[in-house]
């Protein structure tokens, strides 16, 4: 039996237009000199620094909560140290969700929870095998698994550096919620 391979060779693309790319920077690393040491702005003149507190959230009922008023009144007075650097928010539960979205209407939160609802489904109709905690512990479960727990955001002249629109959620996928607890570290100089 003979076999054969038919190899198409692909016309590789036409070089696109390139155009340098203009990055507005704050703060710049440079080695030290006698000239950068002493410049606040310079990453050189400044070693970096970490903090880090744990929050604790009261019980929310069941949907999307902006909390971002909450988050930065406990970590303000650390995160005012920080000229440039990042905030990583890690949500220590497995049945609710960590996201930033809209922060103005209230009618975002409330939709989103109702697709939530719509996309994962519970009761006794549901296929999942894990209810010993209940009907909704494994939508919870699995809704906690899109949005994830885990939030990076940049930190610039000691606030952190969302959008106008933009606002950290805490999104309770439990009927009968608990308190959640929120790690937050931040990190930069």
């Amino acid at each position: 039996m003979q076999s054969s391979s038919v190899f198409l060779a692909a016309k590789p693309p036409a070089p696109a237009a390139w155009a340098p790319l203009r990055v507005n920077s704050l703060y710049t690393s440079r080695p030290p000199t006698p000239t950068t040491t002493n410049d606040p702005n310079s990453m050189a003149a400044a070693g970096p620094k970490w903090a880090q507190k744990t929050i604790t959230l009261p019980p929310q009922r069941r949907g999307c909560h902006l909390i971002t008023p909450k988050i930065v009144k406990e970590i303000g007075q650390d995160l005012s140290e920080f000229k440039c650097g990042l905030a990583h928010l890690f949500l220590q539960h497995t049945s609710a969700s960590l996201t930033i979205n809209e922060n103005y209407d209230s009618d975002v939160r409330e939709d989103t929870e109702t697709f939530l609802n719509r996309i994962v489904p519970e009761g006794r109709s549901a296929p999942w095998k894990h209810t010993m905690e209940g009907p909704d512990d494994m939508p919870a479960h699995i809704k906690s698994s899109m949005f994830g727990c885990t939030l990076t955001v940049p930190i610039t002249n000691g606030q952190l550096n969302m959008g106008t629109w933009q606002g950290i959620w805490l999104c309770e996928h439990r009927d009968q919620a608990t308190p959640r607890k929120v790690v937050v570290t931040l990190n930069g100089i």
